[in-house]
């Protein structure tokens, strides 16, 4: 259960460590590598004894598990909802990677030039009515080929970078743990179930790879009209779902310049890049807010010990105040126990729409002012991405604002328990 938990929160991370597994070993197939139509096959067939077949299996698994971790991260985000308004942009950026990423692998298959790729070829050239020329590969076509599976994957990569432009400190990695886990079950799947290549002599039938090449059999099945119809059709679909769905109806983020010094924690914390300093003071960009506070959690003036009769922080949400956090508080003290939790938490306590937008100095304040103990829920996975990750350094005491030393606290999952020294 971990395992998956970990699994689902990193696809994204997962992505770019499979990328690079992609890059490695490709290197080091180039170096190897005929580019010659009349030496690919052969250069490809002295390099499936030991480290090169290790390393050429351990590519196309990459490929496949590239192609897996990247249709997983779509039906989770799109399952989720998390395509419309602030997430529009990363939602449309992501969608061209699906076809890099299957124009990368398909051209991959060409170089080896056996059976399999000869088929793959001439169903790509039949799908786009140019079958004869198939029949005129060169030296100079297949120098082509090269510079495409050089070329699609670098494109990959830069739309892979634009793709996380507007997140906060994006997951371009997963957890050690979680990267070499990966890594390695690809390598012994090398080991136990090396690749082979399909024999280059002519062939009534050959092993498809469904990862990548579903489209061949798909059109066979059907027509080439029928094939990009629905390759066009649902790539179109997926650029406009944000815009079909119901707009969530988010307030966001205002901010007071009598009280905003411009220090940019707010911009640091902020997930979806919503925050900048402009002219010595915050300043939002509201289409890119997602409304969760945890700007306000950063704000040094969101402290409860201010002595106004109205907590005004220098950023803040309209629709729930860090003095109306204040007023709650004090509403619910004294207590033996008090409890903070993220909106999506369900359970009795004072909810906050994200834990990360409660500062901690309101822990320190609830436990002087009669809370025998403060606890603290979080969500599992994170519903804006950083809030666990920004709450854990503020309590680590390794982020600003910090919990002060005076207040001890211990984490279980994604709780914590809070209470003086």
């Amino acid at each position: 259960m971990a395992l998956f938990s970990a699994l689902k929160a990193h696809l994204g991370g997962l992505g770019f460590v499979l990328f690079w597994a992609l890059a490695a070993s490709g290197i080091y197939l180039y170096i190897r590598f005929d580019t010659s139509v009349g030496g690919a096959y052969a250069s490809i067939g002295e390099m499936e004894w030991w480290f090169g077949g290790v390393l050429r299996s351990l590519h196309r698994y990459a490929a496949d598990a590239f192609v897996v971790v990247t249709m997983a991260h779509l039906v989770k985000e799109l399952w989720q909802g998390r395509f419309r308004g602030f997430r529009a942009f990363s939602w449309i950026s992501g969608v061209p990677l699906v076809w890099l990423l299957y124009a990368s692998g398909i051209v991959g298959y060409w170089l080896v030039w056996d059976a399999r790729a000869q088929f793959s070829f001439l169903a790509t050239l039949e799908s786009v009515q140019l079958a004869p020329l198939g029949a005129k590969v060169s030296d100079r076509l297949f120098s082509f080929f090269v510079f495409l599976h050089i070329g699609l994957p670098l494109a990959l990569l830069a739309a892979m970078w634009i793709h996380v432009q507007r997140l906060g400190r994006p997951r371009t990695g997963a957890p050690r743990a979680l990267a070499a886990m990966t890594v390695g079950s690809l390598l012994v799947l090398a080991l136990v179930w090396p690749v082979a290549s399909e024999p280059a002599e002519a062939a009534t039938s050959v092993a498809i790879d469904w990862f990548l090449l579903f489209a061949h059999p798909l059109m066979y099945a059907t027509s080439p009209a029928v094939l990009w119809t629905a390759l066009l059709g649902i790539t179109l679909v997926l650029v406009a779902v944000p815009y079909l769905a119901p707009k969530e109806k988010l307030l966001p983020a205002i901010v007071d310049p009598a009280n905003c010094n411009g220090c940019g924690r707010c911009v640091a914390d902020c997930p979806y890049e919503a925050v900048i300093v402009k002219d010595g003071k915050a300043s939002v960009f509201a289409e890119r807010c997602a409304a969760c506070g945890i700007c306000a959690g950063a704000c040094p003036s969101s402290t409860p010990f201010r002595s106004v009769q109205h907590l005004s922080s220098g950023i803040d949400l309209p629709d729930m105040t860090v003095d109306s956090l204040k007023r709650r508080v004090k509403a619910a003290l004294p207590a033996g126990e008090l409890v903070f939790h993220c909106e999506t938490s369900k359970g009795p306590g004072l909810a906050v729409r994200c834990i990360a937008m409660l500062p901690p100095s309101f822990i320190e304040y609830a436990l002087r002012n009669g809370a025998g103990r403060v606890r603290a829920v979080g969500c599992a996975e994170c519903a804006y991405r950083l809030g666990m990750d920004l709450a854990d350094e503020r309590f680590a005491r390794a982020r600003m604002p910090r919990l002060r030393p005076n207040v001890r606290y211990s984490r279980s999952g994604h709780e914590y328990s809070f209470a003086l020294r």
